[in-house]
């Protein structure tokens, strides 16, 4: 489902929109006033307000889908557990986890197997509760509570309904543009007699019918932010496999194979130590965005220069459990991360108290959370994306944010069409369209969602935390907040989800600010003596 998130704002979204130009490269680290791009002044900030200062390593949890830890640029950043022997099938450290050299995987066994995909937790949701009522009618139930739930069950079979309606509809798109698109590839081929299609092929290629000219469109507009169509065709196929895999599937037992009692929420030492395990596309992506390599001429530059990247895999093509995801925090916490990045999320969360009670204790131990705001183009104000830092009890997390995505684009198409937004929980905005960044095997592409806004929050954050290591996570939140730019406050910009509804900037999150890592800095210096 990650993969599923990070093109179809690409396609649809992006298709409407003029594309004559191309993103600026690295342009999430640029600064607004020196170069006229909504990046967070990464650059800038080190070159005049951080040069020869000291800074303090710190460690970032990435939970996700796990980090290819020998990849060229992230290799010499990520997090090594100094008490672990590699390899020797023992728990040197006694933290009840076994060879856990860059991380943990909570999402598979101990056997070394791995769960890849897994299925809705709406489809979780809906199985259980189907069991329960299908077939009965509130007539046959005998207590109030039974009734409460019978009409949640209701709620849950309608969503269920139009998820299966709408995967169908999606996986025929889908189809649609991956034939227009072969079709467009294949003829250049066979008039260049080459295997190779360049931009300026498709540029030059005269489309003759409907479904070739849409074809051509979509494949120039990801040519002109850098995916080769080859590659194109590549992601198309992994979502289509990925929306046919069994995410609707009510019989799928994909947990069987971790080996756990997922029903004991309080279990905590299942899985193993391949922290990377396959499809690690996205949390690849999350970890450079973070903290790649800076300045050693490869791939490209993250934004903190003194982290180190702890991978925790607990997420899955498809939903996360709110067990692993309880757990992924405990582990990071435990040991020694003080950032924790987020960048999934989901529409049901049955074991919402397991995460909250997590959330709970990063705050008691001064760890800050960066939560991607979503891809739904919802208001999650009225809409839920879990987790959120709103408690069962109705209190907030003091150490929770959560982060929307914009685009490098200015005036009224900052906003990327597909972020979720709010008022009152969307905290901040960040780049998040077109960012490139690290992926599994040495290589690198431009991905865009909410999950490539929250790591450029991470960075910020890793980078006030490492500079200014006294700062609590409140402090940070505060920071972050207070310190965001407020040039578009009163812009209008088209609302995500709608083709021309304006309404603005200021109305999307509670700051109506861009995360900016140079203003950051300078607030931070006003309440705490850097080192030098």
């Amino acid at each position: 489902m990650k993969k599923i998130i990070i093109i179809a704002g690409l396609f649809f979204a992006y298709s409407a929109q003029s594309q004559n130009a191309k993103r600026p490269d690295n342009w999430f680290n640029l600064d607004i006033t020196q170069n006229k791009v909504n990046g967070v002044s990464t650059e800038r900030t080190y070159e005049e307000l951080l040069k020869g200062k000291k800074a303090t390593t710190i460690i970032v949890g990435v939970l996700d889908s796990g980090v290819d830890y020998n990849h060229e640029d992230l290799k010499d950043v990520m997090w090594t557990n100094p008490n672990e022997i590699a390899g020797n099938g023992i728990d040197d450290d006694k933290n009840g986890y076994i060879d856990d050299i860059h991380g943990w995987n909570f999402i598979g066994n101990k056997d070394g197997r791995n769960v890849d995909a897994d299925n809705l937790e709406l489809t979780r949701v809906y199985k259980t509760l189907s069991e329960k009522f299908k077939g009965k009618t509130e007539k046959d139930l005998a207590n109030k509570a039974e009734k409460k739930e019978f009409k949640y069950y209701q709620i849950v079979k309608a969503d269920y309904d139009a998820e299966v309606a709408q995967n169908e509809a999606q996986i025929n798109q889908y189809k649609f543009i991956r034939e227009a698109i072969q079709t467009v590839v294949d003829q250049i081929k066979k008039a260049k007699g080459s295997d190779t299609v360049t931009e300026e092929d498709l540029k030059n290629y005269e489309a003759k019918e409907q479904k070739e000219k849409q074809g051509k469109m979509i494949a120039l507009t990801q040519a002109k932010s850098g995916m080769q169509v080859d590659a194109l065709l590549s992601e198309l196929n992994h979502a289509i496999e990925s929306m046919e895999s069994g995410r609707l599937d009510l019989n799928g037992d994909t947990r069987a194979l971790v080996g756990d009692n997922y029903a004991d929420m309080n279990e905590r030492y299942y899985g193993n130590g391949d922290c990377k395990g396959s499809g690690a596309d996205h949390g690849t992506h999350v970890a450079g965005i973070i903290a790649a390599t800076r300045k050693n001429n490869i791939g490209m530059d993250g934004v903190a220069d003194n982290v180190r990247i702890m991978s925790v895999r607990c997420v899955p093509d498809g939903d996360e459990r709110d067990k692993d995801v309880a757990n992924a925090i405990r582990y990071a916490v435990d040991n020694g991360a003080v950032i924790l990045n987020m960048s999934f999320g989901k529409k049901y969360s049955p074991n919402k108290k397991a995460v909250d009670e997590a959330v709970k204790y990063a705050e008691s131990k001064g760890v800050l959370l960066i939560h991607a705001a979503g891809n739904s183009s919802d208001n999650i104000d009225e809409v839920v994306h879990f987790p959120c830092k709103k408690m069962e009890n109705g209190k907030e997390a003091s150490n929770f944010m959560d982060v929307g995505a914009l685009s490098w684009k200015d005036k009224d198409a900052m906003v990327a069409p597909f972020s979720n937004y709010g008022e009152r929980t969307v905290d901040v905005f960040a780049p998040g369209v077109d960012i490139h960044s690290t992926t599994p095997e040495n290589k690198y592409q431009d991905f865009s969602g909410t999950s490539m806004a929250a790591p450029v929050v991470a960075g910020v954050a890793a980078v006030l935390k490492s500079y200014f290591p006294e700062l609590t996570p409140k402090q940070i939140k505060k920071i972050l907040m207070k310190s965001s730019v407020k040039n578009y406050s009163d812009l209008q910009v088209v609302k995500p989800g709608t083709k021309d509804e304006m309404v603005e900037f200021k109305e999307l999150s509670k700051t109506g600010g861009v995360v900016n890592l140079y203003e950051a800095i300078k607030m931070a210096q006003g309440m705490v003596k850097i080192k030098s």
